[in-house]
């Protein structure tokens, strides 16, 4: 398992519904309904979440959609910004990405959105730009 500073434990799974909800808007990122995260969660091909043992509140999270065979999308990464700069996102994309290691077959793609302030971590991962041969491309429904 990953290396956590005191205080922090790494869990199997997404955290909590509410939590997972504040997790999104409080690390800046665009908070889904209840329902959508309700319906989303159970829907992960892997999930962790790091518990601050302190408050018993999740800090950070990450989860891997996909099909389990070739492609596998990396979501939801977050780190509460009170907890940021402790290795947290780190471990997090560190025990999501030895689990697809382990269990896809070789050749698997693995894909992310990268925001600004989480592109030095993913670098550091091995990602790397797809542009220009591809872009992201999206759509919200109304």
């Amino acid at each position: 398992m990953a290396d956590l500073p005191e205080g922090y434990r790494l869990l199997e799974g997404p955290p909590p519904v509410d939590e997972y909800l504040a997790l999104r808007r409080e690390a800046g990122l665009t908070p889904p309904s209840r329902a959508q995260a309700v319906a989303a969660l159970p829907g992960s091909w892997s999930a962790c979440h790091v518990l601050h043992e302190p408050t018993g509140l999740a800090a950070g999270m990450g989860r891997v959609i996909g099909d389990g065979g070739w492609y596998f999308h990396i979501v939801d990464m977050a780190v509460l910004p009170a907890h940021q700069r402790r290795g947290l996102g780190d471990a997090i994309l560190t025990v999501l990405l030895d689990r697809i290691r382990r269990q896809a077959p070789p050749g698997a793609f693995v894909n992310l959105l990268a925001d600004p302030p989480g592109r030095r971590l993913y670098a550091r991962h091995g990602f790397t730009e797809t542009a220009p041969y591809s872009l992201g491309m999206a759509m919200t429904l109304r």
